[in-house]
């Protein structure tokens, strides 16, 4: 059954690159789609490039060395993580080693990790991603605005193509960053909340918006747990163990057509796609 929009994905523009984010990466059948989709993405969607949020991998929370190295190995271009981002500590020393996973740029300077990645397109062309935390009902941390503004405004960095993942809560909060930096970056994507916002748009700069990609797991879920534990948290008080849960797992995900020449957006839609749909 189709579950969403992808047969209609138009081919590339003429001259553009196409870059693909998939929205949080929940658990094992998350790790699993997110890497059996890699290679379907290029060759069915025709992206250049791929980003994805990974910082709910393990278990729901987190991101161990391993599934790193399994998403690398699919295809995956670079990682985006989130407020669970030393979650697993482990995952701290890949932070620092290797240059395709960022942390928030809003965390303390001393924070371990890198704040941005530079990735290679076709043509020679580089992507700039970097990820910022939101404010609103969520931890205290440093002003997104500001953190992304010093990266992205760095002519040092030299990347025509730039994107922000936005790990936040509130749409306004999201909706802020997007008009922001509108003008100045290529697309501000928002993750965090697991459910993908029928707001994609290309801003009135040329900066490509969604409030939130949404979720690569499973659906028959909250938000990727099982649903009978969580509703019982909710329904006594009691601190129950949410596990992850397996059912009607689907990939959301966010593509963009970009001009590397302006860096502007072209063009910008969703994918939302079953894991039985894709091919093996």
């Amino acid at each position: 059954m189709t579950v969403g929009d992808w047969r209609s994905v138009p081919s590339v523009l003429e001259g553009a690159i196409r870059i693909v984010m998939l929205g949080d990466v929940v658990g094992k059948p998350g790790v699993r789609i997110a890497c059996r989709a890699a290679a379907w993405l290029r060759r069915e969607i025709g992206a250049a490039v791929i980003i994805a949020n990974a910082e709910n991998a393990a278990d729901g929370s987190g991101l161990r060395c391993d599934q790193y190295r399994k998403l690398i190995d699919a295809g995956i271009d670079g990682i985006t993580l989130g407020d669970h981002v030393y979650r697993r500590r482990e995952i701290i020393d890949v932070l620092e080693r290797e240059s395709n996973i960022i942390r928030p740029a809003n965390l303390p300077a001393e924070a371990p990790g890198r704040t941005h990645m530079t990735l290679p397109t076709e043509g020679g062309h580089l992507l700039l991603v970097t990820a910022a935390l939101g404010r609103v009902f969520m931890k205290p941390v440093d002003c997104p605005f500001r953190a992304v503004e010093r990266i992205v405004g760095d002519p040092a960095l030299g990347a025509g193509l730039r994107l922000v993942d936005f790990h936040a809560e509130a749409t306004s909060d999201m909706q802020l960053m997007g008009r922001f930096l509108d003008g100045r970056v290529t697309g501000v994507l928002g993750t965090h909340t697991h459910v993908a916002t029928a707001d994609s748009q290309i801003l009135p700069g040329g900066t490509g918006f969604q409030c939130d990609v949404g979720m690569t797991g499973p659906f028959e879920s909250i938000l990727g747990r099982k649903v009978d534990p969580v509703l019982k948290a909710a329904l006594t008080g009691l601190p129950v163990p949410f596990q992850v849960s397996t059912g009607d797992v689907r990939m959301n995900a966010t593509w963009l057509d970009a001009d590397p020449t302006t860096g502007r957006c072209l063009a910008i839609g969703r994918i939302d796609v079953a894991e039985a749909e894709i091919p093996d």
